[in-house]
C-alpha cells in the first residue's frame, strides 16, 4: 500500500526554504500550497501531478500485535502527577477535573494533566 512520506517531503521543504520572518502559520501554508504546486510526473513525460504525489512511497501497514503478558513499557510517563507537578496544588478546599479527576486548585482555569477548561 502506498503511503504518504510527510517526513522527506518536509526536509526537502525544509532545506530549499528559509523560516526567516515566518509564522508557523504562515509556514504551514506555504508548505501546503508547495505541496500542491504541479511538477513533471516522474512516470510519464508532458504530464504534471501535484508534488504531494511524488513523496507517495511503498509501505507495508501490517498490524503491530502487542502480547500483553510479555509486553514491558518502555519508560515514558504516562501521568505527571505521579513524579510530581508544579501545577498540581493540593488545596483541601480545591475541587476536581471535570474530565480526567485530577485535583485541582480553586481557581485553576485549566486541568494541568488533560488541559480541559475548567
Amino acid at each position: 500500500m502506498e503511503g504518504f512520506d510527510g517526513k522527506k517531503a518536509a526536509q526537502d521543504y525544509m532545506s530549499k526554504h528559509t523560516l526567516a520572518f515566518s509564522t508557523p502559520e504562515l509556514t504551514l501554508m506555504r508548505f501546503a500550497f508547495w505541496l500542491g504546486d504541479s511538477v513533471p510526473d516522474p512516470k510519464k513525460d508532458g504530464k504534471g501531478i501535484p508534488r504531494m504525489m511524488t513523496y507517495l512511497v511503498e509501505q507495508d501497514f501490517e498490524p503491530v500485535l502487542i502480547d500483553d503478558e510479555t509486553y514491558v513499557p518502555s519508560g515514558a510517563v504516562k501521568s505527571s502527577a505521579l513524579v510530581g507537578n508544579a501545577f498540581n496544588e493540593q488545596i483541601p478546599d480545591g475541587k476536581f477535573c471535570s474530565e480526567c479527576g485530577t485535583s485541582l486548585s480553586a481557581t485553576a482555569k485549566f486541568c494541568p494533566e488533560c488541559g480541559t477548561t475548567q
